[in-house]
C-alpha cells in the first residue's frame, strides 16, 4: 500500500503551484488553503504536505499562520516545510500545529543544526528534504545546486538517525509527465529501509499505481489534483480501499 499525501504549497497565504520550482512560473488555485485542505480531508486523506514558498525564498517561517488555521481546522497530520533555519522556526512551526518539518536547505549548510533537531526531537518529526536536479541535491527554494549526490547524501543522513526523506525530481514536478520511478528504485535498492515519500511528476492514477508497485511506500500529489488530473473523487475511492 502506498500513502498520498496532498500537498498544499503557500504563496502570500494563498495556495500555488510551481513549475520546476521556478517562482516566476506560478499558478494560484486558491485564495485559502484552509478550505482545500478540507476537501482533501473529506476525500479520506489523513496526511497533508504544506510548504511555506515565501520561507522558502526568504530563509525563515513566513505563512505559519496558514499552518495554524489548518491545524487547527481539520484533523490532518501535518509535515511543515519551507525556510526553516533556526530551533526559532520550529518552535514556532510545532507550536502552530505541524506534527513533522521537513529539512532541506539547513541539511546541506548547516548539518550541525539539522543534527541537533534530529537529536532533539527525534527521526518521526524530522524529516529530510532531499530535492535533486539531475542527480544533485538543490537548496534555497531549489535555486541553488549543491555538489552532494542524493544517493551518499541520504545515506549519510540515514546513519545519523533519519528515517524518512521527502525526495523530489525537480526536472519533472509541475510537469504532470510522470514521476521519476527509476530514481526512486535506485535509491530503494541502495537503502531498502528507507521511508521514501516521492514527490513530482505525479499526472494520474496510474502514476501513483507505478510507485506503489516499485515499493515507494509514500507520495505526494499537488498539480495533478489541482488541475483535476486526479479527482476527489479518485482520491476518495483510492484512500477508502487502503483501510
Amino acid at each position: 500500500m502506498i500513502d498520498i499525501i496532498p500537498a498544499i504549497d503557500v504563496i502570500d497565504g494563498k495556495c500555488v503551484r510551481l513549475t520546476k520550482g521556478d517562482y516566476d512560473r506560478k499558478t494560484i488555485y486558491a485564495d485559502d488553503p484552509l478550505d482545500v485542505a478540507r476537501m482533501m480531508e473529506d476525500a479520506g486523506c489523513k496526511r497533508l504536505h504544506l510548504v511555506d514558498l515565501d520561507g522558502a525564498k526568504s530563509s525563515h517561517i513566513v505563512n505559519y499562520h496558514v499552518l495554524e488555521r489548518i491545524a487547527n481546522g481539520t484533523n490532518l497530520v501535518i509535515d511543515f516545510g519551507g525556510g526553516l533555519k533556526s530551533d526559532e522556526d520550529l518552535r514556532i512551526a510545532f507550536e502552530n500545529g505541524a506534527s513533522m518539518i521537513t529539512g532541506g536547505s539547513i541539511a546541506v549548510k548547516e548539518p550541525e543544526i539539522f543534527q541537533g533537531w534530529i537529536n532533539q526531537y527525534g527521526s518521526d518529526k524530522i524529516i529530510l528534504g532531499a530535492d535533486t536536479r539531475n542527480g544533485k541535491i538543490s537548496t534555497s527554494g531549489w535555486i541553488d545546486d549543491s555538489n552532494h549526490d542524493i544517493i551518499p547524501f541520504v545515506k549519510d543522513y540515514m546513519t545519523k538517525g533519519i528515517n524518512k526523506v521527502i525526495s523530489t525530481d525537480i526536472n519533472v514536478d509541475g510537469m504532470l509527465s510522470g514521476p521519476s520511478i527509476n530514481l526512486y528504485k535506485e535509491m530503494l535498492a541502495e537503502m531498502p529501509n528507507l521511508y521514501l515519500i516521492a514527490s513530482g511528476g505525479v499526472s494520474a492514477m496510474h502514476d501513483i499505481e507505478a510507485l506503489e508497485a516499485a515499493g515507494v511506500p509514500a507520495v505526494i500529489v499537488g498539480k495533478a489534483i489541482y488541475e483535476n488530473r486526479i479527482s476527489l473523487k479518485e482520491l476518495e475511492q483510492f484512500n477508502l480501499l487502503q483501510q
